[in-house]
């Protein structure tokens, strides 16, 4: 299998609490709970690893409270690459009710100085000796501004392997300039990104095909229920995931994106690339926390995806 660098640049604690319905104003008791170490990046590397990767994570951690980031790095057998700064990793709150809703309360992160940012940057040979894959994930936290994330993502598009980016705001548009070989938004943020309502697949082509020209060659759009498209060189395929038992959706899209990386760094075909990605996507939701525990759930799923190439009027 391969060698894949992932970077969360903002991490985090994530609670994750499920409830039947959240009530406003009063006290709610969960029906279960989990604590444990997160950010976009930390569960690409998840999936990854459960895929058989081998897994180097990256990025800026608080002294504080990283205990039980070392615990999930020495568990998991990942190379630590992160650079650690003064104070506390941020805590983020996931409450996920019975019906799929889930209210995000993200905490802003650690203030990140130029000293740590050099610091991660000159740590960049050293972490791309041997890798076939770079995924750079997630928010940004304070301190670090969008043109020095430009920059970053540059220096990784200069080693030569594929950059893989998922972010959203200023830190997408910042990104994009860079080049990166495969973006994945969701529709929401493409639709921030591109400045109206991408509510057609025709408009998603569209706004694609203007990203292929600033050198993004693979699109992939998340849209939730109604599946994922990705959008390739001289191809536009949809992706439509069975009906799953929804615990929560936290950690779908990047479950998602890992399902992706795995297709291309496998060398299969566009089709079968998509098809496990939306498998992969569509498990993350019947559970709590990012990863594939069991492989063998994955191929009734990859049975039940359905795909159909997007025509150029969008049907």
């Amino acid at each position: 299998m391969a060698k894949v660098l992932t970077f969360t640049l903002n991490p985090a604690l994530d609670l994750t609490v499920q409830l039947p319905q959240l009530q406003l104003g009063i006290v709610n008791r969960s029906v279960e709970q989990h604590l444990h170490p997160a950010g976009k990046g930390l569960n690409v590397a998840r999936v990854l690893t459960d895929l058989g990767h081998t897994l180097t994570v990256a990025g800026f951690l608080g002294m504080d409270n990283h205990e039980a980031f070392d615990g999930l790095f020495a568990r998991r057998k990942w190379r630590d690459g992160f650079v650690r700064v003064p104070g506390q990793t941020r805590c983020n709150v996931k409450i996920a009710e019975a019906d799929g809703r889930v209210t995000d309360v993200n905490g802003p992160g650690m203030q990140v100085d130029a000293g740590a940012q050099q610091a991660l940057f000159a740590s960049l040979d050293a972490l791309m000796a041997d890798q076939d894959l770079v995924v750079v994930a997630g928010s940004l936290p304070p301190g670090v501004a969008p043109d020095w994330f430009a920059g970053f993502v540059a220096a990784l598009h200069d080693y030569g392997k594929p950059v893989l980016l998922d972010s959203s705001g200023a830190a997408l548009r910042a990104g994009i300039t860079a080049r990166p070989a495969l973006i994945k938004p969701n529709i929401n943020e493409l639709s921030e990104y591109a400045g109206r309502p991408l509510a057609a697949l025709a408009d998603l082509a569209a706004e694609a095909e203007r990203l292929h020209g600033l050198g993004v060659e693979h699109v992939v759009v998340s849209m939730g229920s109604d599946g994922v498209c990705w959008f390739g060189p001289g191809m536009a395929l949809r992706a439509t995931s069975p009906k799953v038992p929804m615990v929560s959706t936290v950690g779908a899209g990047d479950s998602l994106l890992a399902g992706m990386a795995h297709g291309l760094l496998s060398g299969w075909p566009p089709e079968r690339s998509l098809r496990l990605a939306a498998a992969v996507g569509a498990l993350a939701v019947t559970q709590l926390g990012a990863g594939v525990p069991d492989v063998a759930k994955l191929e009734p799923l990859q049975q039940a995806v359905t795909i159909h190439a997007v025509q150029e009027d969008g049907q």
